[in-house]
């Protein structure tokens, strides 16, 4: 419910009234969004939208990351994660060591598995469809969700195929959806200092939407908390916003709040509480055609993550066993959450936990 009486900003007013009617807010509403201290307004008005979509629920995953090498020829000044070859540091999982991992973490019950890497021309298609079956194998009813569209494109590329082929091969293997990683900021211009070498922000679009009528649901990110602007902000969402009406294929957007430490790009300024809500409320509102905002509480903190259930979000990630790539940029949080954990997080905001696959389908209520 949004009660007009208890909005000091006029231009949220506006956008109120837009909601409402169910029509789309403007770049200018973002900006205006992105800018406004009247934050429990804001709020009011991402969480009638939130309650439209889900009620009271809140979903987490129980899941397992599997981040199968560091070593990548892109090498990020954004990224703490990748290495070359030839560093102490670089490593590469063969398939018995995923499987050894996966089956350990089946055992103690994981509904969905999570894989991204580094771009490593040493491996070939094969190892990837080899990885997907072994997986599935180990459990057919785990969910695999894998893979970014830099990755994608990388192994179209590599092997010589086009992308329908690639996504064709890898879905008859076990791919369930594709997360939303390497979207970055869209920006040319911030783009081409933070990672330099991934592919274009169009390129990624590209990718994602032949995924979309491959029958391929996915994930959209956008990295935020470094050399981006508001403007910035804004059209990376618009673009999501303008492919989702095409497609409709994407189930969730991930704004990541980018960590610098241990990375050669530093952020202007360090984000604030405030600055956090109003990305995630302004994402909410802004992005009306996408059905999820995922706040991962590894990348925003517990606290914040509790927090953003009154501020549009819906999902606050899982339990990430094994996670790798924010924590070697210095992430504070644990590296694995608990059921437990994750279900305080939410029962905290008054919420009710829904556990669930990335696809959504597969809820059990608490």
């Amino acid at each position: 419910m949004i009660d007009f009486d208890l909005i000091k900003d006029n231009n949220l007013t506006l956008i109120a009234q837009k909601v409402l009617e169910d029509e789309p807010v403007s770049r200018e509403d973002g900006r205006n969004m992105l800018l406004t201290y009247d934050i429990n307004a804001l709020g009011m008005i991402a969480n009638h939208i939130r309650e439209k979509y889900h009620g009271d629920i809140t979903y987490y995953g129980v899941n397992i990351n599997l981040n199968y090498t560091n070593i990548c020829e892109l090498r990020c000044p954004l990224c703490a994660f990748s290495c070359d070859r030839d560093d102490e540091k670089a490593y590469l999982y063969t398939i018995d060591d995923i499987e050894k991992i996966v089956r350990e973490a089946d055992e103690n019950g994981i509904d969905e598995v999570h894989i991204v890497g580094g771009l490593n021309s040493d491996l070939k298609l094969d190892y990837f469809v080899n990885m997907l079956r072994r997986i599935k194998e180990i459990n057919d009813d785990i969910f695999i969700v894998a893979f970014t569209a830099v990755e994608y494109d990388y192994f179209a590329r590599l092997n010589g195929l086009s992308l329908e082929e690639v996504f064709a091969i890898l879905k008859d293997a076990g791919l369930g959806a594709i997360p939303g990683g390497g979207a970055e900021i869209f920006a040319d211009d911030k783009r081409g200092i933070i990672s330099p070498k991934k592919i274009s922000g169009k390129r990624w679009l590209e990718v994602m939407e032949i995924a979309h009528q491959c029958g391929i649901k996915s994930n959209a990110t956008m990295l935020y908390n470094h050399i981006e602007t508001i403007d910035d902000i804004i059209n990376h969402m618009f673009e999501i916003r303008q492919l989702q009406e095409k497609t409709g294929g994407f189930k969730t957007f991930v704004p990541l709040k980018f960590h610098d430490e241990n990375t050669e790009i530093k952020s202007k300024v360090q984000s604030t509480g405030f600055r956090d809500i109003r990305i995630y409320s302004t994402a909410r509102i802004f992005l009306h055609n996408v059905p999820h905002i995922k706040a991962l509480w590894m990348y925003v903190g517990e606290k914040m993550a509790s927090a953003l259930q009154d501020f549009g979000v819906d999902d606050i990630g899982g339990t990430y066993i094994k996670e790798k790539v924010v924590h070697s940029a210095g992430a504070k949080t644990s590296d694995y959450g608990s059921i437990d954990f994750l279900e305080n997080l939410i029962k905290s905001a008054g919420k009710t936990p829904a556990r669930s696959t990335a696809d959504y389908r597969r809820v059990s209520k608490v």
